[in-house]
């Protein structure tokens, strides 16, 4: 397979929305804790963090719904768990996209039950047209059409994280 990467977002307009979501979490809270879904999370979690102001913690958790396909399996699996209590805390859970709505639905029903005082959930980039499972986001970086992306942490078979854009990946036969 051939592999090709298209911008959809340019890496200026990323960065520049990244700075505005942390302004308004900045307006909202007087302290916060960032929960990343590893791994493709990690590059906007640490962009947010160094424009948020208030005191902010992190940790991270690790599931999968993917493997090395381009689509969803269907299952979610739960690799890593937090590293400390999140009771009282206000939770901030950091992904990088919203496709089917079933990752986040799980992980946000399984910190729901562990007595945050709040939690909201945000992502970079929201792809509504895959959605099988109802997701209710607090802020959503970009609305994107129903492509496979890539860039900005996310990822195909673990590569193309680190392109400092969001970029549409085609695959085509050799």
């Amino acid at each position: 397979m051939k592999e090709a990467v298209s911008v959809l977002i340019k890496q200026e307009e990323v960065e520049k929305r990244i700075g505005e979501m942390a302004a308004e979490i900045n307006g909202k809270y007087d302290a916060v804790h960032l929960i990343g879904i590893l791994k493709g999370s990690v590059f906007f979690l640490c962009e947010l963090a160094k424009r948020i102001t208030i005191p902010v913690t992190l940790d991270f958790i690790s599931v999968s719904s993917y493997g090395d396909g381009t689509t969803s399996s269907g299952i979610v699996k739960f690799n890593k768990d937090l590293d400390e209590s999140i009771e009282g805390k206000n939770v901030i859970v950091v992904e990088d996209i919203l496709d089917s709505g079933r990752t986040l639905s799980y992980v946000k029903s399984v910190l729901e039950g562990r007595k945050p005082a709040s939690l909201s959930v945000i992502t970079l980039l929201d792809k509504p047209d895959r959605r099988v499972v109802p997701v209710e986001l607090d802020m959503t970086g970009f609305v994107i059409p129903d492509e496979f992306v890539v860039g900005y942490g996310l990822d195909y078979a673990q590569k193309y994280r680190n392109l400092p854009y969001i970029g549409v990946l085609s695959l085509t036969e050799e």
